[in-house]
C-alpha cells in the first residue's frame, strides 16, 4: 500500500513537469549564429530615447452591448464591458532585463479605472511583470494557466486561479475561456512544464479573444470553431527571432489565424514596444496592412493608438 502511494505521488510530479501540448521546439534554427543581436538590436536601443506619451485616457460610459478596448502596449490590452473592467498581460516595465521599452504605455498605471478581473496568458517577462502586477492588485481575482500560480501568489490578489485549456471562469454574466497556443512558457530554462495559452471573453452576445503569444498552428480552426470570436487580439511582431525559432506570428500568418478564427474584427499586438527580434519597430504594422488590402479585409483590421479607448 505504502509503495503504491509513493508511485503515485511519483507519477503527479512527473506529470506536471511535462511540456505542455503544442509546446514549441525550442532547438535554435538555421542560421541563428549569422548575426549578431547583443551588437544589431540591444546595444543600439541602449541609445534610444522611448517614444510615445501617455495621456490620461476618458473613458465612456458604456451601454448595454458595447465593449471599450483600450491597448496599453506590447500584449496589455484593458478590455470594459458596463460592467466589468479586465486587464490582460498588464506591463509597464522600462526594462525587460536588458531589454529596452521603446514605446511608452499608452496611460499612466494609476490612471487605470477598477480592476474586476486580470489574466495573464504565461509567465514570460513581456507578459507576467510582477512588479505591475503587484500594482493593480486589489484584492480581485487573476486567472493564469497551470502551474503558473506560484509567480503570482502573494501579490495582492484575493484569489489566484489556475486553468487548463478549455476550462472556464465566471464573473457574473462574464465567461472567461483559456484557450490553447503554440508558444512555450518557461520563467526561466528549466521550468519548460508551465502552461500558456489565450484567453476568449464572453459577455452579452459579445467576444473578444487575446491569443497570448503564439506561433501559427492548426489550433486556431479549433478556437473558431468552438467559441465565437468577434474581436480578435493577435501578435503581429518579434517574428525574425535571434534564435530562429517559430515562436511567434508574421503579418500574414496572424492574417491566416483571423481567418481561421472566423472573426470579425482583427487588432494587432505585440509589435513597436519592446524590439525582441531583427525586424524593424514599424515592419509589423506596414506588412499587415499591405497584406490585409490584398486579402481584401482592410475594413476589418483596426490599428488601434497606445492609450486610446475604442467603443466596438
Amino acid at each position: 500500500m505504502v509503495l503504491g502511494m509513493v508511485r503515485k505521488f511519483i507519477e503527479r510530479k512527473i506529470s506536471a513537469r511535462r511540456k505542455p501540448e503544442n509546446h514549441v521546439d525550442m532547438k535554435l534554427g538555421s542560421g541563428w549564429h549569422k548575426r549578431n543581436f547583443l551588437a544589431e538590436v540591444i546595444i543600439p536601443s541602449f541609445f534610444t530615447k522611448p517614444q510615445g506619451r501617455r495621456a490620461k485616457p476618458v473613458f465612456p460610459e458604456l451601454q448595454q452591448g458595447q465593449i471599450c478596448i483600450t491597448w496599453i502596449g506590447h500584449a496589455s490590452f484593458l478590455v470594459q464591458t458596463p460592467e466589468h473592467s479586465i486587464l490582460i498581460d498588464p506591463n509597464w516595465a522600462k526594462w525587460l532585463k536588458v531589454i529596452k521599452r521603446i514605446k511608452q504605455p499608452g496611460m499612466e498605471i494609476h490612471d487605470l479605472p477598477s480592476i474586476d478581473l486580470v489574466l495573464v496568458t504565461h509567465a514570460h517577462f513581456d507578459h507576467l511583470d510582477r512588479k505591475t502586477l503587484r500594482a493593480v492588485a486589489s484584492d480581485q481575482a487573476i486567472l493564469v494557466p497551470e502551474h503558473v500560480g506560484g509567480l503570482v501568489h502573494g501579490l495582492g490578489f484575493n484569489q489566484v486561479q489556475e486553468l487548463k485549456h478549455w476550462e472556464s471562469f465566471e464573473l457574473g454574466n462574464l465567461r472567461v475561456t483559456l484557450t490553447p497556443a503554440r508558444h512555450w512558457g518557461a520563467r526561466v530554462l528549466h521550468d519548460t512544464h508551465r502552461g500558456f495559452g489565450g484567453f476568449h471573453i464572453a459577455y452579452a452576445g459579445r467576444s473578444v479573444f487575446h491569443c497570448g503569444d503564439s506561433a501559427y498552428f492548426e489550433g486556431f480552426k479549433e478556437i473558431g470553431e468552438r467559441l465565437p470570436v468577434e474581436i480578435a487580439l493577435l501578435p503581429i511582431g518579434a517574428y525574425d527571432a535571434p534564435t530562429k525559432r517559430d515562436v511567434h506570428m508574421n503579418p500574414e500568418e496572424a492574417i491566416e489565424a483571423f481567418f481561421q478564427l472566423q472573426a470579425k474584427t482583427l487588432v494587432p499586438m505585440h509589435f513597436g514596444t519592446f524590439r525582441l527580434s531583427y525586424e524593424a519597430l514599424h515592419e509589423p504594422p506596414e506588412r499587415l496592412i499591405r497584406h490585409a488590402a490584398e486579402r481584401r479585409i482592410l475594413d476589418s483590421v483596426c490599428l488601434l493608438e497606445e492609450g486610446t479607448p475604442r467603443v466596438f
